[in-house]
This record gives C-alpha cells, sequence and structure tokens, in this order.
C-alpha cells in the first residue's frame, strides 16, 4: 500500500535511502560523503509529495517529488529496500508518481539518475537527456525526461 509520509517518517526513510544506495556497491566513505544528499528531512515532508510503500507495517521504499514548476515536476528521490530491489515495489513508486505528476498538471517529469537506476528508468519509459557531473570527480549522472502526454 502507498501512503503519505508522515515527518515522523523522515529517519526511516532516509535509512531506506542509505541502504538502498549501498546496495549498488559503493564504499562506506561515499555512502557517508552523499549522506546529505540522501537525508530526508521533516521540512521536505512538509514541502514535497511524499510517499512511501508499506508491506507489513514497514516502508520498504520512498519517492519524493517536487511541487510542479510551470509544467515540469522533478522526482527528487526513488529508493527501494535491498531486500524488495527487483520486485516490482520501485514500478510501483514510478507509477503511482506519474499519476500524481498528471494529477498536478505536469507534462514532463524529471530526474538525476544514479548511473545503476538507469535501466531502470528506461524500461518505465524515461530518456537520457544529458549527463551532469556528480560530487565525484570524473562521475557523471543521467539527467532523465518522461513525457506525460
Amino acid at each position: 500500500m502507498i501512503v503519505s509520509a508522515l515527518i515522523s517518517d523522515a529517519k526511516i526513510l532516509t535509512e531506506v535511502a542509505l541502504k538502498s544506495k549501498a546496495y549498488w556497491g559503493y564504499s562506506s566513505k561515499l555512502i557517508e560523503g552523499w549522506r546529505a544528499d540522501l537525508t530526508v528531512t521533516p521540512e521536505t515532508i512538509e514541502t514535497c509529495n511524499v510517499y512511501k510503500l508499506m508491506v507489513d507495517d514497514v516502508a520498504v521504499g520512498f519517492y519524493v517529488l517536487n511541487n510542479p514548476k510551470e509544467d515540469l515536476v522533478k522526482l527528487e528521490m526513488l529508493f527501494v529496500l535491498p531486500l524488495f530491489i527487483g520486485k516490482g515495489i520501485g514500478k510501483k513508486l514510478v507509477v503511482h508518481a506519474l499519476k500524481k505528476a498528471i494529477k498536478a498538471n505536469a507534462t514532463t517529469i524529471e530526474l538525476v539518475a544514479d548511473p545503476n537506476a538507469i535501466p531502470f528508468y528506461k524500461s518505465q519509459g524515461f530518456l537520457e537527456k544529458g549527463k551532469i557531473g556528480s560530487a565525484v570527480l570524473g562521475r557523471f549522472l543521467s539527467l532523465m525526461q518522461k513525457d506525460l502526454n
């Protein structure tokens, strides 16, 4: 079941993000260096659309969708606990986010994808629009978009 996140979920959602990122074999040092970027704050939950997917009263995945700027909405975060990766949870979260974006009258959804997530987002109909540098020298992230029309 996908439900709105509560302010009290900030810490647990941050842990989901950290564990999900670590699944891809990044070093503990890199994960710690990304902690600020992977932190879900109470302010994030207050100001964005944050939804969590629950399995047996446990948040196993979540996403953060910002409020649309004109006709563009950004999927800021989408993470799934490692035990649930490959089980359709990410797809359920993406489909939910797309419905929310369309309901908000967005015509385009955009995200910045970790290299490991590109195949997943392509399978959901996102296209690579460019590359952007990351905090790690020589590492690039993909700017991806999907037309909602």
